[in-house]
């Protein structure tokens, strides 16, 4: 078992790993990013990587505080989603109106991985290898569906 000190530190060194990793790899607009904390530009909407004990998840989370709008912007996901899964090459999970965390109620659009762990080293490649591919498909995905989305700003 880990302090939570050591466990911070090796959550740290995994994303400070991840980061290099794939820095060199360019946004699908040619520019340099900050792939770990992906910025949508679009208030609300979120990509988020989490790695954790038992699992890893990549996700579309929508944090809108009235569910209402929250669900306007799920239901515009919905009207691109055999676009998003195109870029995927794999078919997410959808969730309206589920909590995080915090008890927050949010919507997610997301992708597990289980039967890995953040704190065993070992499990990195396989980390690496799920949260890469779909980060850049996001990405690409996101470059060209965004302006869907300029209405709901």
């Amino acid at each position: 078992m880990y302090t939570r000190e050591e466990a911070s530190q090796l959550r740290q060194a995994f994303w400070t790993a991840f980061g290099q990793y794939i820095a060199p790899q360019p946004s699908a607009e040619g520019l340099k990013i900050n792939w770990s904390n992906y910025k949508t530009g679009l208030k609300d909407v979120y990509f988020r990587m989490r790695a954790e004990k038992k699992q890893a998840s990549i996700a579309i989370e929508l944090t809108h505080p009235d569910p209402e709008i929250q669900a306007l912007f799920f239901e515009q996901f919905e009207e691109l989603k055999n676009v998003l899964h195109g870029y995927m090459g794999e078919e997410w999970d959808w969730l309206l109106h589920t909590t995080d965390e915090y008890g927050r109620v949010i919507s997610s659009i997301q992708k597990e991985l289980p039967g890995v762990n953040v704190f065993n080293k070992e499990d990195w490649p396989a980390l690496i290898s799920f949260f890469k591919p779909r980060i850049i498909a996001l990405d690409e995905f996101w470059s060209d569906a965004k302006y869907t989305f300029e209405a709901l700003k």
